[in-house]
C-alpha cells in the first residue's frame, strides 16, 4: 500500500495591519491550517503573514518560510523550516508554486505578483473578502479570462475550512 508522506501545503500571501479584521482572520487561518494538518508556507514578512505563521506554530503546525535574502533570519523567525533563496522578488515564483492552494489576505504589489504567478500555474486561490484590501476584488476581477484555477472567497474561518475541505486538502 502506498501511503503519502507529503502533507498538503497552503501559501499564505498578503498583508494586513495589526488591529484590523483581516489581521485577526490571518491569525485564525494560521491556527486552522495547523489543526487541519496543513503545512503553512509564507515569507512571514508582513504583519498578517507573520501572525498566521506564529499562530500555526503555537498550534503545533509546520511552517515553511521562503525569504528573499541569502541569509538566515534571526532565531525568533516564526518558521519550522527557513529557505533563504537569495532571489529577491523572484522568490514570488517559489511562493506561488509551493502551495497546493494560496490564501490571499489584503495585499499590495508583491501579493498581486504572487497571485498572478499562482494563477498562471493553476493554483486555487482563496481570497479573504469583506475586510478591504486587494483580496476583496479578486473574485470579481481574476488575473485574466483563462479560468486557470478556482477562486474560492471566504469571509470566516468556517468558510475557509469548508473551501480547504472541498479542495481535498484535509486528510
Amino acid at each position: 500500500m502506498n501511503q503519502s508522506h507529503r502533507r498538503p501545503q497552503v501559501c499564505v500571501l498578503g498583508s494586513a495591519e495589526p488591529g484590523s479584521d483581516a489581521y485577526a482572520l490571518a491569525s485564525e487561518a494560521g491556527a486552522l491550517l495547523a489543526r487541519l494538518g496543513i503545512t503553512l508556507v509564507s515569507g512571514c514578512g508582513s504583519p498578517a503573514t507573520r501572525v498566521a505563521a506564529e499562530r500555526a506554530i503555537d498550534a503545533g503546525g509546520l511552517v515553511v518560510s521562503i525569504v528573499p535574502p541569502d541569509a538566515m533570519p534571526p532565531p525568533d523567525w516564526p518558521a519550522t523550516v527557513v529557505i533563504p533563496c537569495g532571489m529577491g522578488d523572484a522568490r514570488n515564483l517559489l511562493m506561488a508554486l509551493s502551495g497546493d492552494a494560496c490564501i490571499v489576505i489584503g495585499g499590495r504589489a508583491g501579493t498581486i505578483s504572487e497571485v498572478c504567478l499562482a494563477w498562471l500555474h493553476k493554483r486555487p486561490l482563496l481570497p479573504l473578502v469583506g475586510c478591504g484590501g486587494w483580496s476583496d476584488t479578486l473574485p470579481s476581477n481574476p488575473p485574466d479570462e483563462r479560468q486557470n484555477a478556482p477562486i474560492l472567497p471566504w469571509d470566516s474561518i468556517a468558510q475557509l475550512e469548508r473551501e480547504l475541505r472541498a479542495l481535498g486538502l484535509v486528510r
